[in-house]
């Protein structure tokens, strides 16, 4: 079969030529057939392999293996339809299959990918495989002002394709620095729109994980075909990124059910395979640091994950996902020493020493289209920052900035900067500690 590789490097998922190769049981694949046109009430061979996501000639051997079983019968060319096609409509037998396979999964459509399938689709677009370097990393990073031993720790962390740790102060940029990473990734994969495992089906493609790209599909009309050919059942996408803060507990990285529909739905970190998951503000969740650390180091060694179904039943799937921890905590106050060895990197993410916050303080009024004033400079730096022992946060400039652009937009004056405009400024930055009566 022609394995070509995709624009990205990516090897696309071989498109099936005979039902065998689909991987499903033809149970499996005749009942989704027979949902699908109850569900949609589709009558035309071509739409329904559109939906189902399977070339039109094998779409077309259900359907005659449907006719066969009597499950659907042939209308003929009607009227009613512009195309030429041929079209079917469900017997009374197949809308009695159709509804007793739907009380079973309500799922139809797209055909799942069998978990095997999947995992050699997961090596052959392997984060692991993204090789970066320091122009890639640096254009990436290119709107954020960061020391060069900064990039010469996070290059080899992202190539690596391991767990990384960011620690430091807030407002540092530890959040902006994970988005960079994700931007630097840069190249798209094939993401399946649902897998399946020991029949049952787990969702996978998510719109708002996994950012579509626009594929021209081929034009059957077309005398030439470009050749772009891969299995359908799969997206072409951005390699996915979840971002979770405080919000993120254990529950969400299993297998979610839903009772109504009997489907399951992939839990984040399998969405994020082939991309980034960054755990942001840990220790912030209501579970402990250390428990969800836990939960990751399985698959953080081994590159696979454990999930459950309903009935209990455990299984591996690939757990190939670039992990990004970030923390206003040190690590040392949240993890004990086995855990700390288990992240590969760590990456202390500090404030900028004073010269790089005046090329951020600069940068800032240049976008802001605010005039820099050296009397205002001074003042901060000699009068204001002294009274927090000179310690700078990537977050001040714009934070000061955008103060004194509101202050000056109510007095009614150009936008402008001044040692007075910086202390009302500073004023809101900091809150003074004091005891308030209650």
């Amino acid at each position: 079969m022609n394995m070509h590789s995709s624009p990205t490097g990516v090897t696309p998922p071989p498109q099936p030529s005979t039902l065998q190769e689909v991987g499903l049981s033809m149970v499996m694949m005749r009942d989704i057939l027979l949902k699908t046109m109850f569900r949609m009430n589709l009558e035309i061979v071509s739409e329904l392999a559109k939906v189902m996501a399977l070339p039109v000639p094998l779409t077309q051997e259900l359907m005659d293996l449907a006719r066969t079983q009597k499950l659907v019968q042939a209308m003929g060319t009607m009227s009613a339809t512009s195309s030429s096609e041929m079209g079917y409509q469900l017997s009374d037998a197949g809308k009695a299959r159709a509804l007793d396979a739907l009380s079973q999964s309500e799922y139809y459509g797209a055909l799942p990918v069998p978990l095997a399938d999947y995992q050699k689709q997961v090596e052959r677009q392997s984060i692991k495989n993204i090789h970066l370097n320091r122009d890639q990393l640096l254009g990436a990073m290119g709107h954020l002002i960061l020391p060069n031993a900064l990039l010469d720790h996070l290059g080899p962390a992202v190539g690596s394709g391991r767990s990384i740790l960011m620690y430091g102060p807030p407002g540092n940029g530890k959040s902006s620095i994970s988005n960079g990473i994700r931007d630097a990734l840069g190249d798209c994969i094939y993401i399946p729109r649902a897998i399946e495992y020991s029949g049952q089906v787990i969702t996978v493609f998510d719109p708002i994980v996994h950012n579509q790209v626009p594929d021209a599909e081929e034009d059957p009309t077309a005398l030439r075909r470009t050749g772009r050919r891969y299995d359908r059942r799969y997206v072409y996408s951005e390699r996915p990124s979840v971002v979770t803060g405080g919000e993120l507990s254990l529950s969400m990285l299993d297998l979610v059910y839903n009772p109504t529909a009997r489907t399951y739905q992939a839990p984040l970190q399998l969405k994020s395979s082939g991309g980034i998951f960054i755990v942001d503000d840990l220790g912030r969740q209501e579970e402990p640091p250390q428990a969800l650390v836990n939960r990751w180091i399985v698959p953080l060694e081994e590159g696979k994950d454990i999930l459950a179904l309903q009935s209990g039943e455990k299984f591996e799937v690939p757990f190939d996902t670039l992990v990004v921890f970030s923390t206003n905590f040190h690590p040392n106050e949240i993890f004990d020493g086995a855990a700390l060895r288990r992240i590969f990197f760590k990456i202390k993410i500090d404030g900028p020493c004073q010269e790089d916050f005046l090329k951020i303080f600069a940068m800032v009024a240049r976008k802001r289209n605010i005039a820099l004033d050296e009397a205002t400079l001074i003042h901060l730096l000699k009068k204001k920052y002294p009274t927090i022992d000179n310690k700078y946060a990537n977050y001040q400039p714009i934070f000061l900035i955008d103060q004194m652009i509101a202050i000056c937009d109510f007095e009614g004056i150009p936008h402008q900067m001044s040692p007075d405009l910086v202390d009302r400024a500073w004023a809101n930055m900091f809150v003074k500690e004091e005891a308030i009566a209650r």
